[in-house]
């Protein structure tokens, strides 16, 4: 029907969340919390969640790192997503923020497979690095500050092993990259991060224009 990537309208993505969307009662129910909050802007999409938890499913997924918990909707849809002995590491600064994602966790009966950080995701990362975890780790979710991008690929990129994959949202942002006339730091950090990654040879790559934008890297040697 056409070379590019369809616009989609509201009443489109209505329609696509109606005959695709398999959300649990836990899962709306934070959603909807979510919403309620000012910045509900920084929560995934329910549709990226679930394409998300389906690349879990596909590469057998067993530990996941994630940085940048929010509210903890997509933890909590890969968390779901894992085998029961699975773990994923969550990271982030915010006590509130992960304190209502905790409540929900526990809800949906996978708190035992999330271990929350509340540190800086640098620190974090660095740890698991200096532990040995080198290559440990299936997948990898960054959505977190944008000008610490190229840190947290890189330290996820030592993290996950070959075949692995990372996730990298807001990729697009909102359409500021396009936008040679935006020279915001958040903007210009995304831009510069997404041309290092598409030169970089250690991974496969496809931007997926999905919510704001998702970035999927695999690492080479698989």
């Amino acid at each position: 029907m056409g070379k590019h990537t369809l616009n989609i309208t509201d009443t489109l993505y209505d329609y696509l969340l109606s005959v695709s969307l398999h959300e649990t009662t836990v899962q709306r129910e934070l959603r909807m919390a979510t919403d309620e909050m000012k910045e509900a802007m920084m929560q995934i999409s329910p549709d990226q969640g679930q394409f998300m938890a389906l690349l879990v499913n596909l590469i057998n997924a067993e530990k996941i790192i994630e940085v940048g918990t929010f509210t903890g909707y997509s933890a909590l849809t890969m968390a779901q997503a894992l085998p029961e002995h699975g773990r994923l590491v969550a990271c982030d600064i915010n006590e509130q923020w992960t304190g209502i994602a905790q409540r929900y966790w526990q809800q949906a009966g996978v708190a035992h497979k999330i271990d929350l950080h509340l540190a800086p995701a640098r620190d974090t990362l660095t740890t698991l690095i200096k532990n040995g975890q080198q290559e440990a780790y299936d997948f990898a979710f960054i959505d977190a500050d944008k000008q610490n991008y190229k840190h947290y690929y890189e330290s996820c990129l030592q993290l996950i092993r070959p075949g692995g994959l990372i996730a990298i949202d807001n990729v697009l942002w909102g359409g500021s990259v396009a936008d040679t006339a935006d020279q915001q730091p958040d903007t210009i950090a995304i831009r510069e991060f997404n041309r290092f990654i598409n030169d970089d040879d250690r991974v496969e790559i496809s931007l997926v224009p999905i919510g704001d934008g998702l970035t999927l890297a695999r690492k080479k040697g698989a």
